[in-house]
């Protein structure tokens, strides 16, 4: 739930464009928030030196800053809380259990990407100190991406532990393996997305402002350089993958529907599925409005964890670091 929390905060800083608010590190400090008006003013001073304040910000007061300000500093808060739930835990169990059965090493593991989730946020945030007006929206899909990967990683551990029966169906692997990369796919293309402020154009569903393609663009234009960096090619990928990834959700029904086991399951991802679609259609068409565009970001994680039991039940992937139980 911490994980879910931090990821919703998360998202709610990006869309406040909040999170260059704290314009340090501040590792071991920072745990508290300006106690006085000194400090508010070395927190506002340090952060009119950036290019966000000067470019487009400039004038901002001071309250309108504390406002930023908390949502970054409750986003980093919630980060060192994170941390102390995987460390205590962690050394406690390793001293009592590291000799017992019980004991495996694989939740090191989730310390170490806590951890190193930390470090990406850091080199998220000083991509946009010194020259752009914003954060790398590269930088962006990998945090994003690493914190729904952490939380992933939990749930498979909890079906595991919780020792989840698999299903009795023959669905191949390929087909599994596609839908989950196309999912991965849709969460790093709505994180350029974000990065790139890219739903703030063509606001028209299902069609682009009248056409199926984007009238500013050629089709060329998909090959070129400027690929990743085109916000109109960002966002018909992001609706192109979306019908895609249905096709194939109505071939995974299909098979399931045909073998009569795990009905309820991909009932569960169905819709998961269609919120989410609904969500993202709302959002764009919203003009991105962010309570719209949290609950979209918020969709991914019910879209994720939905589909992880399914393919927890029906491959053969490990899901294990090590043979421990």
């Amino acid at each position: 739930m911490l994980i879910v929390l931090m990821i919703a905060v998360g998202g709610l800083t990006r869309l406040t464009d909040s999170g260059l608010s704290i314009t340090a590190w501040e590792l071991f400090t920072g745990i508290l928030p300006p106690l006085n008006s000194n400090e508010w003013n070395l927190y506002f001073l340090q952060y009119k030196k950036i290019p966000e304040y000067k470019n487009i910000n400039f004038g901002m007061s001071l309250q309108e800053f504390k406002i930023i300000f908390y949502w970054e500093y409750a986003h980093r808060l919630l980060a060192r809380i994170v941390g102390l739930f995987t460390f205590v835990p962690l050394i406690i169990f390793w001293i009592k259990f590291r000799n017992s059965k019980f004991y495996s090493n694989k939740y090191f593991w989730i310390f170490f990407l806590v951890c190193l989730q930390g470090f990406i946020g850091w080199f998220m945030v000083s991509s946009g100190l010194t020259q752009n007006n914003d954060v790398s929206h590269f930088r962006l899909a990998l945090h994003l991406s690493l914190a729904l990967f952490i939380l992933c990683l939990i749930f498979c551990y909890i079906l595991d532990c919780f020792n989840t029966k698999k299903f009795n169906i023959k669905i191949p692997n390929l087909l599994l393996l596609i839908i989950i990369k196309l999912i991965i796919l849709q969460i790093i293309l709505g994180a350029f997305l974000s990065g790139l402020d890219g739903g703030l154009i063509y606001n028209t569903w299902p069609d682009m402002n009248g056409t199926f393609f984007p009238s500013d663009i050629l089709f060329r234009d998909l090959f070129t350089s400027e690929f990743f960096y085109n916000t109109s090619i960002i966002q018909f990928l992001h609706r192109f993958i979306a019908y895609v990834l249905v096709l194939f959700v109505i071939v995974l029904n299909y098979l399931f529907i045909k073998s009569r086991i795990g009905i309820k399951n991909i009932m569960l991802f169905d819709l998961a599925i269609l919120i989410q679609i609904f969500l993202g259609v709302i959002t764009l068409i919203s003009g991105v409005e962010i309570k719209y565009a949290s609950l979209h970001q918020l969709g991914s994680i019910f879209v994720l964890t939905s589909y992880l039991v399914i393919l927890y039940k029906t491959s053969n992937i490990p899901f294990r670091f090590d043979k421990n139980p």
